[in-house]
């Protein structure tokens, strides 16, 4: 058992060493050559040590000893009976790289039948592996006979394109071995030759890729007539089926390892083929002609070709507006195919007058037909298949023809049948349609109106298109009149079948102007749309009249020319106006307060205002406790009375009726004529009441950041006293959020006279109130001051004085004058919570610092280390390790 053990290890390592070492390889015995063929032996040599570039040495064996042929590192190493055969060149040794070479026998004869072995000189620093390999060659008798099935004759086969043609040729073999043949046909007809259809050794068809389409198609195939009969069939010849046709045949055998191997190859040239191409002649009969609009045209295509036998002719008709258009460019009028089948056209037909001749005619022609005709004809002939190939193809060269116009003859004779005397009158034009002549029932006439502004400058103005009829009767209106068409206020009719009429239901001062029609002849065209030929523009129609300039006045009364505060204010405005047609009124009454009365800084007042179809509205009219004390109302048509009931001193100022007098428009709107203003009505109160003062007063206008912030509006009474319960105020305080009051003012609070507060939306955090702390007295708190609270403030107060008969008499405002007040920060303040936190923040780390430290040292890191302490420790000598 043990000697098996040791044994095994020895033999893996000797197959290793053996696989590791030098393979020389030949081709697998036997090779099977045919005498008089050339004959090429390789060998490699693989898994060597040394130069990378090996020697090689050739000998050959019949059963006896081997005889030295090449070597291709020693000249002396070719024997005597092979030296003449080396000499000559008949057998080569030549190196195909580094490791491999080819021994090339240029005629094998029966004599080179035997054994050939292949020697590599060792280069190896240990002898290892294989260093020759022999391989058996077995020559046979040339067996293979190729020709053709007739004597090639001198004279090439002539044959029109389209033809069909075979050629043939004989191919067998009488080896003693298995082999197979392959057969190829050739074409030439350039420098070389070129592979058309083969039948492999394999028994498969292989098309070169030129002839794979027609190979699929079976226009080119291959077949076998019997054993040794090769048949090349092309049914349908093309011009590049010109030239010289050979067959070429080729032996193949099995080789040992299973692959196939050519082992001759011989040809013979068949036939010289030429392929006539066929001729063909496009020739239209007529030359340049003219043609009178809706007579017909009448043309004709003559075709003329050497062709024979049986074919059939396709033609088809073009057109073009250009002579230099390009096929693809030009539109197809009509055709006829090959079977005789004419493509569909109402207005135009196709007629096959005989063989050759190919009659177009085309009725009612029209000016758009006016162009370049020609015809194209193309011969088909039919293949074996059933099907039909085109061998020929030509195009015409073009026919000029002119379509001279049928001239329309009419006249145009624009009338106003209304014209305007005032704005808004209704205006009405006529386009009238005179002495028509050359009409067809295949005509439409059509209408387009325009309308050109009057200057009195020679100013050049575009005219305008206001509508415009297609020929299918389509209404295609201008930017100018879109929107008053689709109202309604200008209608485009046809009264009749030789009039077209223009309507301007209210005719308005921009419309005044000159207008004129233009009509326009449709021809209706084979292809089954209208083409415009003529248009004719009749003379303008001037829409005018003369006009004034409205006038409008207005006088105001004041009825009662003496009254008192609480008393009834009225006043009438009279109205009087020329030029306007039926004129309606609407009037607003405005007041101009004094400059002191700051409840209407921007000067005039809209009160109330009653509109031409006498609606009320109330305008700027604010005071609530007076909603019904204002009245406007009409009199007369052109007069109206204004009142204004419990008057009060702040109605004091200049009041005027601002009238708009406007005259019927179009579809039942009112349009603007005029606007007037009349002289003012003055309201005076004559009084030597008191007089009331403001003014404002803070102990500190600057406080720090969230102190609490007191502002007084104080109000002073100069000349007669009042009792406290016969006045009231109401007092409102503001804010100008900068230095220079260059602001809106923002409004803070305010406080009625009843004593309700109103405070405004704030965007920041501080906070206000307002009270009364004594009847002439007003305080502002602003609690938790802000930076945004700084600025210049500033009360209004309205004072309200209760008269005799007991009514409140609103006085105007008055407006104290600004007190700044300034916000600072308190630096101590704001930075003491954040100390404070940061010092608390840091003892408390500390200590928890401290506490983690104590607690990791006592428990985590304990540790008992026991050692034996030696009190001397000496060196060990490096003799003792």
């Amino acid at each position: 058992m043990g000697h098996r053990v040791g044994s095994a290890p020895l033999l893996l390592l000797l197959l290793l060493a053996f696989c590791k070492g030098r393979i020389v390889r030949v081709p697998k015995s036997p090779l099977i050559r045919v005498e008089g063929t050339e004959t090429v032996i390789p060998c490699n040599v693989t898994d060597y040590d040394g130069p990378s570039e090996q020697n090689f040495d050739w000998e050959f064996s019949q059963g006896t000893d081997f005889v030295r042929i090449m070597s291709t590192w020693d000249s002396l190493f070719t024997s005597q009976q092979y030296q003449k055969r080396v000499g000559s060149g008949e057998i080569v040794l030549r190196r195909s790289s580094n490791n491999a070479v080819e021994l090339l026998i240029r005629s094998i004869q029966p004599v080179d039948q035997g054994e050939y072995k292949c020697t590599t000189p060792s280069t190896d620093a240990t002898v290892q592996g294989n260093y020759d390999a022999t391989v058996q060659v077995k020559v046979i008798a040339d067996g293979l006979t190729v020709s053709g099935s007739k004597a090639r004759s001198s004279k090439p086969r002539k044959l029109s394109e389209g033809d069909s043609f075979e050629l043939r040729c004989s191919a067998s073999t009488t080896s003693s071995e298995h082999t197979h043949l392959q057969v190829t046909w050739e074409l030439k007809n350039g420098p070389a030759w070129q592979e058309i259809l083969s039948l492999t050794h394999e028994g498969k068809f292989q098309p070169s890729p030129e002839y794979e389409e027609r190979y699929l198609s079976g226009d080119v195939r291959l077949d076998t007539v019997a054993n040794d009969i090769y048949r090349l069939s092309v049914s349908q010849a093309l011009p590049m089926d010109e030239g010289l046709y050979r067959c070429l045949v080729s032996e193949w055998v099995k080789d040992a390892d299973s692959s196939w191997q050519k082992i001759q190859e011989k040809n013979v040239e068949v036939a010289s083929v030429i392929i006539q191409q066929t001729v063909l002649d496009v020739l239209i009969a007529t030359s340049n002609m003219s043609v009178t609009e809706r007579d017909s045209l009448d043309l004709t295509c003559n075709i003329t070709t050497d062709r024979s036998g049986i074919f059939q002719a396709q033609v088809t008709w073009y057109f073009s507006e250009s002579r230099d258009d390009t096929l693809s460019d030009a539109q197809v009028l009509l055709s006829v195919d090959r079977d005789s089948v004419v493509s569909d056209s109402p207005l135009i037909s196709l007629s096959h007058v005989d063989r050759n001749s190919y009659h177009l005619l085309m009725r009612d022609v029209g000016v758009e037909d006016s162009g370049y005709y020609f015809c194209q004809a193309a011969v088909w002939v039919p293949q074996h298949n059933g099907s039909w190939h085109k061998v020929v193809e030509k195009t015409s060269s073009p026919v000029s023809v002119v379509v001279t116009a049928l001239e329309l003859d009419y006249q145009i004779v624009l009338n106003a049948s209304k014209t305007p005397k005032f704005s808004d009158d209704p205006t009405e034009l006529e386009c009238r349609i005179m002495n028509a002549q050359n009409t067809e029932a295949n005509l439409r006439l059509t209408v387009s109106w325009y309308y050109r502004m009057r200057l009195r400058s020679d100013a050049v103005v575009t005219d305008e298109l206001l509508a415009t009829m297609d020929a299918d009767w389509t209404l295609q209106v201008g930017d100018k009149s879109r929107e008053r068409t689709q109202n309604g206020e200008i209608i485009f009719s046809k009264q009749a079948v030789d009039t077209f009429s223009l309507r301007i239901q209210w005719t308005s001062e921009a419309d005044r102007g000159d207008y004129y029609c233009v009509v326009s002849a449709w021809s209706w065209h084979h292809n089954n749309s209208w083409v415009k030929s003529k248009d004719v523009t009749s003379m303008p129609v001037s829409v005018f009249w003369a006009t004034q300039d409205y006038t409008l006045t207005v006088e105001a009364v004041k009825l009662k020319p003496f009254f008192v505060a609480g008393h009834t204010f009225e006043m009438t405005c009279k109205v009087s106006s020329q030029n306007i047609k039926t004129p309606r009124y609407s009037v607003l009454i405005t007041a101009e307060k004094p400059l002191m009365d700051q409840s209407n800084p921007h000067g005039t007042t809209r009160i109330i205002s009653l509109n031409q179809d006498s609606v009320v509205r109330l305008e700027d009219w604010t005071d609530q406790t007076r909603v019904d004390g204002v009245v406007l109302e009409k009199v007369q048509e052109n007069e109206f009375r204004y009142r204004m009931y419990q008057t009060q001193m702040s109605d004091a100022g200049l009041y005027r009726c601002v009238v708009t007098a406007w005259s019927p428009g179009g579809g039942g709107m009112w349009r603007e004529a005029v606007n007037g203003l009349s002289n003012p009505i003055q309201i005076d109160f004559q009084t030597s009441g008191p007089v009331f003062n403001v003014s404002v007063h803070s102990d500190n206008p600057t406080v720090y950041q969230g102190e609490l912030a007191d502002l007084l509006c104080i109000v002073t009474i100069d000349g007669v006293a009042l009792e406290p319960d016969d006045m009231s105020f109401d007092v409102s305080w503001f804010a100008v959020h900068s230095f220079a009051l260059d602001r809106a003012p923002v409004l803070l609070v305010s406080l009625d006279r009843k004593g309700i507060v109103t405070q405004a939306r704030r965007n920041w955090s501080s906070d206000v109130s307002l009270e009364r702390i004594s009847p002439m007295e007003f305080r502002l708190r602003v609690h938790g001051s802000e930076d945004q609270d700084f600025g210049n403030h500033y009360c209004t107060v309205t004072p309200w004085m209760r008269s005799a008969t007991g009514v409140w008499q609103r006085q105007p405002e008055i407006k104290s004058k600004p007190i700044f007040v300034s916000v600072k920060m308190d630096v101590l303040n704001a930075l003491k919570y954040p100390l404070l936190i940061g010092i608390g923040l840091a003892t408390i780390i500390g200590l928890l610092s401290c506490l983690i430290g104590y607690c990791s040292s006592r428990w985590c890191c304990k540790k008992e280390v026991q050692e034996t302490r030696r009190e001397r420790r000496r060196l060990m000598s490096m003799e003792m390790d």
